[in-house]
Formats: C-alpha cells, structure tokens, sequence
C-alpha cells in the first residue's frame, strides 16, 4: 500500500475542512498535517497538498513548499477560493502551483469555494479592481458545504484509482 500525506495550509478553516474530508477516505497508512509542521517528504508515496487561493494565487508558505518538492513524486492538488468555481480567478492559483511542480506527476486537482472573511471582503470592495471579486465571494459564506466535501472525496477515491492503475 502507498504511504499518503495530506498537507494543507489553511487560514480560515476552508481548506482543512476539505483536507479532513479528503483524509477520511483514504486508506492506510495515512497521515494530515498542516503545511507548517510537515518536517520531511521521503517516505510517502502519494502526496495531496492543499491551500487557499489569496489574490488569484498561492499563498507564500506553500508556494516554497512546492519550490522544494522532490522530483518525480506522484501528487494532487487542491484549494479553496471565494470566486465560482471554474472561474479565471480559481484557475489562475493552480495553474501557478502547477508551474511550481515541474518534475512531479500531478494526478489531478480539485477547487472548491470556501468563506471569506467578511474584513477581506470589505477591504476588497473597496478596490476597484477587486469589486467584481468581492460581489462574487459574498456568495460563498456557506462553503465549504455537504456538497463540496463530497464532492472533495470522490476526487481523492479518483486520485487513488489513478495512483493505482
């Protein structure tokens, strides 16, 4: 069996609600750790990292994370974002991960939206440039939800029959 970590940074709560979810249906041995206690890499064999999306992109810590990922290592990618999901703005992070990870095997990526904080949001408004965003996000306050978490494991039940076809 394939040792797996899943290693999230999360703010708010979003994206280890969806690294919870991910993490409850997948086999042993399995562990969950936040981004900023994983100490070493060697020993996994399937890695699912997961951050929220902050100003269309990745946020810093896990943006040197995936600057350090050994290469040729099998991984999924997942993120939580106020924006719809499909949209530009929850494209444009990943792709950014993505070009961070140029010698792993990326087996998928998932995105689903998640709550923004109400002073993000009202700082936010106040941009022109990100008015459009912040109308858009008051629409997530309920997300992560059901839906969204199971949506979460079906993609992590994908992912493993991926790493083991």
């Amino acid at each position: 069996m394939a040792k797996i970590l899943v290693a999230y940074f999360s703010l708010t709560g979003n994206t280890q609600t969806i690294a919870q979810a991910i993490f409850d249906v997948l086999p042993n041995p399995k562990e969950i750790q936040p981004l900023d206690q994983v100490k070493y890499l060697e020993g996994y064999d399937l890695f699912f990292i997961g951050f929220p999306v902050h100003t269309h992109s990745v946020p810093y810590p896990v943006e040197n994370f995936l600057k350090s990922f050994p290469p040729g290592k099998k991984i999924a990618l997942f993120s939580t974002h106020g924006s719809h999901t499909g949209s530009r703005f929850s494209r444009e992070a990943l792709e950014h991960a993505l070009s961070l990870l140029p010698q792993a095997h990326l087996l998928g990526s998932f995105t689903c939206r998640g709550k923004v904080s109400p002073e993000a949001r009202e700082l936010f408004q106040k941009l022109p440039e990100h008015r459009a965003w912040a109308v858009m996000a008051a629409s997530a306050q309920h997300h992560p939800d059901k839906n969204d978490i199971a949506d979460a494991q079906d993609f992590a039940r994908w992912v493993l029959a991926l790493y083991y076809s």
